[in-house]
């Protein structure tokens, strides 16, 4: 079943940035529904609008309905693995699946009128749960594809890198033209338009890359528990997995405690709006993703992964001590270790993907069959289980202090992280694939 490396021509950069174009739908319905599904359910008392749960209801309701979608990743995965069509094992799911994906998510804000708090907590969690498992439906199997049309380690990182850069244009789209649609012309037109980009995205992604998604035909001839287990015995998965779960963690205890910590620093009342904070982040981890993909060229992806992990574990506890320092404004503190904390998340957001390919292709050596999406599945499956704990940490620790005056409990949440990564770091140390993995089943043979 053609082993080797192979020879693939370098993939041309319309066709790499037209398969990048669909995380600018994903990313932009992922944080739109993220920003405003709680807001529309469960408004502020003075924002003149109905409240159609208690906040406790709705956010109980996302939570469990999070973690309980979260297998939707593994199934998915395993299924399109499986499939066996003249249009190779991705296409249909992206193509049947990306309208169901707007459908349900345009009806996440359009409830039944005049319905009682029960029938709407049960419309929201079925809706919700619809849309997170046709978001995996379209989302697993084109992350699937880049194992299979990148066969090289520099090919896997660059077009990780134009997919990190066009999701950040997606994320924008979802927090800052939501908010401005959903201002202008409400929550119902925000969603239809976010939906219809969100579709036009996930097509011209597809049609992009058509004929190569096509060459992936042969199927995983393997059962569902059979599966599981051969992926859980791979030792590198092992090694990498916990990794990218305990650097995705540390990252959201910092994303969801920054605006409880920007209000005990430096206040309500300040031009320095957690947005602003997190944008800065953003902003300095964009800055280094060409950086990390050029360290990880001159060194490994492996080298260059473990440095972003340790500078984060460096630069993530000074979120402890900023605003502390004499003669220094605290907002100019802020901007600084903001900048400094999101520059090592650059390598969060180039290396995982590139590195469970790497996997994928041992994996092959091992069972002679190609299963991207499984794997990925699975990752994905952990990684949303494990960040859901995110928001429970950072409410423990705001008992310690998160108003002025008493912020030792926001504060202590950028050490924790800290410890986290270095745990990161020591359990990645025993990573060893290579950037090129020789012995494996070649994508095309797949």
């Amino acid at each position: 079943m053609g082993r080797g490396v192979g020879s693939h021509a370098t993939i041309p950069l319309r066709t790499r940035l037209l398969y990048g174009t669909s995380r600018v739908g994903s990313e932009a319905l992922g944080k739109a529904s993220g920003l405003w599904l709680l807001y529309y359910y469960a408004p502020p008392r003075d924002a003149h609008l109905p409240t159609l749960l208690p906040s406790l209801a709705v956010g109980a309701l996302l939570t469990v309905a999070g973690i309980v979608a979260a297998l939707d990743d593994v199934i998915v995965g395993y299924l399109s693995d499986r499939t066996s069509s003249r249009y190779g094992r991705r296409i249909p799911y992206i193509v049947l699946g990306a309208p169901l994906w707007s459908i349900f998510f345009v009806l996440l804000f359009t409830p039944p009128p005049d319905a009682g708090n029960a029938e709407t907590a049960v419309y929201l969690l079925l809706v919700f749960e619809a849309v997170s498992l046709f978001g995996a439906v379209v989302v697993s199997p084109y992350e699937a594809l880049l194992p299979e049309m990148a066969s090289t380690s520099n090919e896997r990182v660059g077009l990780e890198a134009i997919k990190v850069y066009l999701g950040i244009g997606g994320t924008v789209i979802g927090l800052v033209v939501s908010t401005a649609l959903v201002h202008s012309v409400g929550f119902r037109a925000m969603a239809v338009a976010i939906a219809g980009l969100a579709l036009v995205s996930q097509y011209v992604a597809i049609a992009g890359v058509w004929d190569r998604a096509k060459r992936s035909r042969v199927p995983a001839a393997i059962g569902f528990r059979a599966a599981v287990s051969a992926t859980w015995r791979n030792r590198s998965f092992r090694v990498l997995l916990p990794t990218v779960v305990l650097f995705a963690l540390a990252f959201q205890l910092l994303q969801t405690d920054i605006p409880f910590y920007v209000h005990a620093i430096v206040g309500k009342h300040s031009w320095l709006s957690a947005t602003l904070l997190l944008a800065v982040a953003i902003a300095a981890a964009l800055v280094c993703v060409p950086l990390f993909a050029r360290l990880g060229s001159r060194t490994s992806k492996r080298r260059a992964y473990e440095f972003s992990i340790l500078a984060a574990a460096a630069t993530f506890p000074l979120l402890g001590i900023a605003g502390l320092l004499p003669g220094i404004p605290a907002t100019v503190q802020l901007l600084a270790v903001a900048a400094l904390v999101g520059a090592p998340i650059g390598g969060n957001f180039l290396f995982p993907v590139p590195l469970t390919a790497d996997v994928i292709d041992d994996d092959s050596a091992e069972t002679e069959l190609r299963r991207e999406a499984t794997y990925l599945g699975a990752s994905s499956f952990v990684q949303r289980t494990a960040t859901a704990l995110a928001p429970l940490l950072v409410v423990l620790l705001r008992l310690l202090g998160d108003t002025r005056g008493h912020t030792l409990g926001v504060r202590l949440v950028g050490p924790l992280a800290g410890l986290i990564l270095i745990a990161a770091y020591l359990v990645f140390r025993a990573y060893d694939l290579p950037d090129e993995v020789t012995e494996r089943v070649h994508p095309a043979a797949a």
